[in-house]
Parts: C-alpha cells; structure tokens; sequence
C-alpha cells in the first residue's frame, strides 16, 4: 500500500495513495497505521482523498484501528473523504463511528482539542 507520510509537531499525516481500499489490504493498513502508537507523537491524521472507493472489510479494519488509538491515549482522524466514500461509510453506518472532518485544518484542530481532553481529564 503506497502512503505518503508527513509528520508534524502533534501528528503525522498520513496520506493514502491508492484509488481504492480492498479487503485484501486490511493488514497492511493496521501495518501501516498501528506502529505509531509506538512513536512519542501517537496522534494520526488519515487523509483519504486520492481514495475513491472503500469496501466493507477495509472500512470496518479503519474503525477498529480509530479504536486501538483511542485506547491508548491517540487520537485518529480521518479527513477529505472523496463523496462516494462517505456515501458508502454512512450505508453501512460506519461513518458515524468514525472520527471525520472535511480537511486536513479540521483534523489537526480535533487533535489538538482532545490533547487538550486528555490533559484535563489526567489532571482529575
């Protein structure tokens, strides 16, 4: 699975190069994605807009893998969904479990205010 990766101060941007995300590439997304949770920026912006159609099994393993972020204290965004795929995410009502924004400037806005959660929550 071709990726570009770009990092930030507080996340790193991961853009999807490929027009399609298939069951057979399941594995190499939580490859690809659940190694940073091990870097000191766990946060991960997932830009999706050379992505232009999804199947079940790769949507349901991006849900799962949103989850194994969270869980450890990262967050997960996903941004710039092409229409089709947001259409098919919301069919299979997978898109209202996922952490969407239209743009990048929105992720990097969520992640910034659930650090900010986080920090709060840790100091109670």
């Amino acid at each position: 699975m071709q990726v570009k990766t770009d990092t930030k101060e507080r996340f790193h941007a991961i853009t999807v190069l490929e027009p399609a995300l298939t069951a057979t590439m399941t594995d190499e997304l939580g490859d690809c994605l659940l190694p940073f949770l091990q870097n000191d920026v766990k946060n991960l912006v997932l830009i999706l807009k050379e992505t232009v159609s999804i199947d079940i099994a790769a949507a349901e393993k991006l849900v799962k893998i949103q989850q194994q972020f969270y869980e450890n204290g990262a967050s997960f965004v996903i941004c710039e969904l092409q229409k089709q795929v947001e259409d098919f995410l919301d069919q299979q009502e997978l898109l209202e479990l996922m952490n969407v924004t239209p743009t990048e400037s929105e992720a990097w806005d969520i992640v910034q205010m659930e650090e900010i959660e986080r920090d709060l929550m840790g100091d109670e």
